[in-house]
């Protein structure tokens, strides 16, 4: 999907790019498959700011997607691709063959009157869904289990691919688009092909406004603060106050571990950071 520019006729218009929605076949959703989002400003259940800088935005309502894909040997026919306000992916409406009508991930090359299906049966078909220990090594896959029959979790945003390296006993091995190598159970279930949508990273907001609009609130920089209110703040001109780099409460924010739970730790045969590191330039 391009993206479009525009003449800049103001400042802000000079670096705003959109994406462009040539290929979105329906613009109101089903509306039995969505739900009331509620709004919560990153707060929890006793009003406190938990996650800061979200708040306001445009009212959404929720698409219920199918990330379980359990219709097992049903075909379903793409009747539409949707923009989804919740997601940077698009999502594709299916109808089976009994009727019902269910949400998917897009993928890239699935087209408005194809089918796909999901089962052991299946074949090896962009947006059909099968068991890792079904699907040849190499094959490109998104929206993947963590446990087996607890629906994708993993690859699901836009222009994301996961690559089947191996497979090898109970579990099968797999390149993340982060670069991480980590084994995945072989009996989860993944959907063949990448996810659609791919030119989104190209999207500059350009404006705050923008920002606004999709419930990002503005970030202050610690450094323009006074030393109160944050560890960077005070001191004279350009100053992080004589201390490292951290976050308001004094978390150090660079080269720190944080995660305490090592429960996945065996499955992750390459860190994400080494991939990047052994990159030739």
């Amino acid at each position: 999907m391009p993206v479009k520019t525009f003449n800049p006729y103001t400042p802000s218009r000079r670096f705003i790019s959109v994406e462009d929605f040539s290929n979105l076949t329906k613009k109101e959703p089903e509306k039995s498959l969505t739900k009331s989002l509620y709004k919560k400003g990153g707060r929890n259940n006793t009003g406190e700011v938990m996650v800061r800088h979200q708040g306001g935005g445009h009212k959404r309502r929720y698409r219920i997607i199918d990330f379980n894909r359990d219709k097992l040997e049903v075909p379903g026919k793409v009747i539409a691709i949707e923009y989804d306000p919740n997601r940077n992916a698009r999502i594709a409406l299916l109808q089976y063959s009994d009727g019902e009508k269910r949400y998917i991930i897009h993928p890239v090359g699935l087209e408005v009157g194809q089918s796909v299906v999901s089962g052991h049966d299946a074949e090896i078909n962009t947006g059909n869904c099968l068991s890792l220990s079904e699907i040849p090594e190499g094959t490109l896959v998104h929206n993947i289990e963590l446990l087996p029959g607890r629906g994708g979790k993993l690859v699901r945003a836009a222009g994301g691919a996961a690559q089947l390296m191996a497979k090898e006993g109970a579990y099968a091995t797999l390149k993340m688009p982060s670069g991480e190598v980590r084994l995945i159970p072989i009996s989860c279930k993944a959907t063949i092909g990448q996810v659609g949508n791919v030119d989104h990273e190209n999207v500059t907001l350009g404006n705050a406004g923008r920002s606004r609009h999709m419930g990002i609130r503005p970030t202050v920089r610690g450094t323009a603060m006074n030393s109160v209110d944050h560890p960077h703040g005070g001191g004279r001109g350009k100053s992080k106050g004589a201390n490292h780099p951290s976050s308001p409460w004094n978390q150090p924010a660079k080269g720190y571990k944080t995660r305490s739970k090592k429960v996945w730790d065996w499955l992750i045969i390459q860190r994400r950071q080494r991939a990047a590191a052994e990159v030739p330039e």
